[in-house]
C-alpha cells in the first residue's frame, strides 16, 4: 500500500486544549486534526508534531505531518482541512508533500520560542491568555545579562519539570534575546531541542533578575546547582509562543 505523507504548518491559540498531543476523552490539537483529516478521508491517520506544547501554549509555526493513502493537491488539503477547523482556533497556514524520511520531529534541526510579557499595571484585556502580565517595572537590561549565562551547551537540570522524560538534560541555547516595544517585553530563544517546561521555567527565573530580586550572576549559580528548586516559577502558559521550526 502506497502513502502520502504531508507536511503542514500549523498556527493555533492553546487556551481551549489539552495541549497538542492526542489525549483520549480530551480536546488536543492533534486529536483535532486528526479528526479533520479522518473527516476528508475516511482514514485514521496519526499526525506526528515538530514539538509538544502544553495547555495553554500556542503557536505560530508548529510543524507536523501524516500519511494518507490518497494523493491530493498540497493546497486543496490544506484548504479541507481549515474547512473542517472552522469551528476551532486552529489553522493550517502551509501545506506540502514531502518524501517519507521526513519527519517533523526527528528531521528539525532548530526549533525557535517567543515569551511575550505585558509589562504595565492595568489588566489585559485584547491580550486576554496571549501574554503575562507583570505590573512591576521590569529591567531587561538585566534580565539580558543574566540570560546570557544560559547560552550555549549545559545540564538544564534546574529549568526541568519533574514530569521531563527526555533522557538527558543535556541542551545548547543558540540565543535569546530579550527585546521591548512599548509595554510589550518579547523574549526570543532558540535551541534544536527543551526540556519540559524548559522555556518558561527560565523565563521565570529572568523575571526575578527584571524585578531586581536577584542579580544576574544568581542565574549562573541556579545552572550550576542543577536543581530546580533554585530557580524562579514556571511562567504562565498563555505567554508562550512556539514560532517556527528549521530543517536545513
Amino acid at each position: 500500500m502506497t502513502f502520502m505523507r504531508y507536511k503542514i504548518t500549523i498556527e493555533y491559540d492553546g487556551t481551549n486544549y489539552y495541549g497538542w498531543q492526542k489525549q483520549d476523552g480530551l480536546r488536543t490539537i492533534a486529536g483535532t486534526i486528526e479528526t479533520a483529516i479522518f473527516n476528508i478521508t475516511g482514514q485514521e491517520t496519526q499526525v506526528f508534531g515538530s514539538g509538544r506544547t502544553d495547555t495553554g501554549v500556542h503557536a505560530k509555526g508548529q510543524v507536523a505531518h501524516f500519511d494518507i493513502e490518497k494523493q491530493f493537491e498540497p493546497y486543496k488539503l490544506m484548504m479541507a482541512i481549515n474547512a473542517h477547523l472552522v469551528k476551532d482556533d486552529i489553522s493550517v497556514i502551509n501545506c506540502e508533500e514531502v518524501s517519507e524520511d521526513f519527519h517533523a520531529r526527528f528531521s528539525s534541526k532548530k526549533r525557535y520560542y517567543q515569551y511575550i510579557i505585558l509589562n504595565r499595571t492595568p489588566k489585559e484585556a485584547l491580550d486576554k491568555n496571549r501574554v503575562w502580565r507583570i505590573s512591576q517595572d521590569l529591567n531587561i537590561d538585566q534580565m539580558q545579562k543574566a540570560a546570557n549565562y544560559l547560552l550555549g551547551n549545559h545540564d538544564f537540570s534546574s529549568f526541568r519539570s519533574s514530569q521531563c522524560t527526555a533522557l538527558s538534560p543535556v541542551k545548547t541555547i543558540d540565543y535569546i534575546n530579550i527585546t521591548k516595544n512599548g509595554e510589550y517585553i518579547y523574549i526570543d530563544i532558540s535551541a534544536k531541542s527543551f526540556l519540559h517546561h524548559m522555556v518558561r521555567n527560565i523565563v521565570g527565573t529572568l523575571v526575578d533578575v527584571g524585578l531586581s530580586k536577584q542579580e544576574p550572576s544568581w542565574v549562573k549559580e541556579v545552572l550550576e546547582s542543577k536543581d530546580r528548586t533554585k530557580a524562579g516559577i514556571t511562567a504562565p502558559a498563555q505567554g508562550l509562543y512556539f514560532v517556527k521550526v528549521d530543517y536545513d
